[in-house]
C-alpha cells in the first residue's frame, strides 16, 4: 500500500471511533457567547489539547487570551524541506435558542437520515474533527505526517474573535507557516466539493442619536423637542441611493474590479437564483444594481441596517418623544477596504445627515479584513486535486460572502495565503435550530484531507 492508501485505510477501518470521538466533543455546550458557559468553554479547549496530544502531535497547550483560550498544537518532525500548514478551526458555539423548534436536545447528539444532529455539528465542531480524525489516521498508519502541521483552534469565534489579533501578535513564532487552511465554511452543493480563496472582511457599527435629556410628551413637546428617531431614519436611508448601491462618499474608492477570468468562472457556477428567491422568502430580490447576484453576494461590498431599537414600542399606546433611538450597522468588505477607514466613512456620512438639533455616536462593534488567495497559488491545484480525487469530480471555486475574522488575521497580520476548504453545506442550519453535518461529508472529508497532507507534502 502507499502511505495515502494506507491512512485511507485507517480511516474506513476507524469510523465508529472517530463519530464516537465527534459525540464526546459536541456534547459540551461550549457557547462563547453566554458568561455561565465559560467554564464549559475552557473544558472544550481542554477536550481539544488532549486529543491532538493523544493522536500523536509532539505539543498542544491551552493558552490564554484576552477572552476566551485557545488551543495551539504542532507537529515538525517533517523536517525543513517540507512545508509547513497551519491548520484553523473552532470549538465554540452558537446559543441554541429557541430551544423549543429543536427535534432533538442540542447538546445530545444525533444522526439521522444520514445527518450528524447537533449544535457544532457543522459550524465547527464536525469540520475540525475531520482535521482531527484525518491526522490520528495517518500517525496510526504511518507513525509520522508527510509535512509539518501547526493548528490553532479558537474559543470566541462565534463571538467575532475580539482578542484575535492581540492573540496573533503574541503567539506568532507558534504561527509561522507556508499555508493556513480553514474548514470553517460550506461547499456550493451538496456532491459539489469546493475551493474557497477568498472571504469579505466586515466592519461592525453602532450608532446612537440623542435628543432630549429624557422622553417627553408628544402633545406638550411635539413640534417643539427634536425626535431621534426621526433623525435616525433620514440619516439611515441617506446611507443608501434608491436603487441599492452605496452612497456612502468614497465607500467603493478602493474596491479592486475582478479580473475577466474570474468573472467567467463566477458566470459558469450553477447558481440558482430562483432557489436563492425561494430561501430569502421575499417577494423580490435587492442590492447593488449592474452585478449579477453572485457577484454581489461574494466580490462587492454591501452595508445594512442590522437593527434599530427607540422610543415605545410594546403593547398599546405611549405618546412621547423618545430621548435616543439607536442602530446596528454592518459592512461587508472586500480585499483592499480598511474596516476602519470605511467605519470612519460610514461615521462621515451619518453625521452630515444628522440635523443640528441632535447628538450622534458611532462606535466600532468589530472589524475584520477581507482575505482573498491568488487562483494560480500552488495549493489552489493541489487542494483541488484532492477533492476531485475523493469526489470524482472536478472542484468549484467559490469566495464567501461572510466573513471569518480569522482569515483576515491569518492573511493581512500574518501573511498566510489561505484556503477554505468547508465541508459543511449552505442549507445545515448553521446558527439555527437542528444544525446538521451530512455524514457522507464527514466521511469524504476526512479522505481528502488525508489526500491533501501527501500531496503537498510530495510537493
Amino acid at each position: 500500500m502507499s502511505r495515502p492508501d494506507a491512512a485511507l485505510a485507517r480511516l474506513a477501518a476507524t469510523r465508529d471511533d472517530q463519530l464516537a470521538r465527534l459525540d464526546a466533543l459536541l456534547r459540551i455546550p461550549s457557547i462563547s457567547a453566554d458568561p455561565e458557559r465559560r467554564g464549559d468553554v475552557h473544558a472544550a479547549a481542554e477536550w481539544v489539547r488532549d486529543e491532538l496530544l493523544a493522536l500523536g502531535m509532539e505539543r498542544a497547550d491551552v493558552r490564554p487570551s484576552n477572552g476566551q483560550p485557545a488551543v495551539m498544537g504542532e507537529w515538525l518532525s517533517a523536517g525543513p524541506d517540507r512545508p509547513t500548514v497551519l491548520v484553523y478551526a473552532h470549538f465554540d458555539v452558537q446559543p441554541v435558542d429557541p430551544l423549543g423548534l429543536w427535534t432533538a436536545p442540542p447538546f445530545e447528539p444525533s444522526i439521522r437520515d444520514g445527518r450528524i444532529y447537533a449544535r457544532g455539528a457543522s459550524d465547527d465542531k464536525g469540520q475540525l474533527m475531520i482535521h482531527l480524525a484525518a491526522l490520528r489516521a495517518l500517525f496510526e498508519a504511518d507513525g509520522r505526517l508527510p509535512l509539518n502541521i501547526r493548528v490553532f483552534v479558537e474559543g470566541e469565534e462565534e463571538v467575532g474573535s475580539p482578542s484575535l489579533e492581540a492573540f496573533l501578535d503574541a503567539n506568532r513564532p507558534d504561527l509561522v507557516a507556508d499555508l493556513a487552511v480553514v474548514s470553517d465554511g460550506s461547499m456550493f452543493a451538496e456532491g459539489v466539493p469546493s475551493v474557497g480563496y477568498g472571504v469579505r472582511g466586515l466592519v461592525y457599527l453602532e450608532v446612537t442619536v440623542r435628543g432630549p435629556r429624557q422622553d417627553l410628551h408628544s402633545g406638550i413637546y411635539g413640534g417643539g423637542a427634536p425626535n431621534p428617531i426621526h433623525a435616525l431614519a433620514r440619516m439611515l436611508a441617506s446611507l443608501h441611493e434608491p436603487a441599492g448601491r452605496v452612497a456612502v462618499p468614497g465607500f467603493y474608492d478602493r474596491v479592486r474590479p475582478i479580473s475577466d477570468e474570474e468573472r467567467r468562472r463566477l458566470a459558469g457556477l450553477d447558481f440558482d437564483e430562483s432557489a436563492y428567491r425561494a430561501q430569502v422568502g421575499a417577494p423580490d430580490l435587492a442590492g447593488e444594481l449592474g452585478f449579477p447576484l453572485v457577484e454581489r453576494l461574494w466580490t462587492r461590498p454591501t452595508l445594512d441596517v442590522n437593527g434599530i431599537d427607540g422610543g415605545f414600542a410594546g403593547e398599546g399606546a405611549k405618546t412621547i418623544i423618545p430621548a435616543l433611538a439607536r442602530a446596528k450597522l454592518s459592512a461587508r468588505l472586500v480585499p483592499d477596504q480598511d474596516p476602519l477607514d470605511i467605519a470612519g466613512l460610514i461615521e462621515a456620512a451619518l453625521r452630515a445627515a444628522a440635523p443640528s438639533s441632535v447628538a450622534v455616536e458611532v462606535r466600532v462593534l468589530g472589524r475584520a479584513p477581507a482575505a482573498l488567495v491568488a487562483l494560480d497559488h500552488p495549493a489552489v491545484g493541489i487542494a483541488a486535486e484532492a477533492l476531485e480525487a475523493t469526489w470524482d469530480r472536478p472542484p468549484v471555486y467559490q469566495r464567501g460572502g461572510g466573513t471569518i475574522p480569522a482569515v483576515g488575521g491569518l492573511s493581512d497580520r500574518l501573511g498566510l495565503p489561505t484556503l477554505m476548504l468547508g465541508f459543511g453545506l449552505p442549507t445545515s442550519n448553521a446558527h439555527a435550530p437542528d444544525e446538521w453535518l451530512l455524514l457522507d461529508n464527514f466521511v469524504r472529508g476526512t479522505e481528502a484531507v488525508v489526500r491533501l497532507w501527501h500531496r503537498l507534502g510530495a510537493g
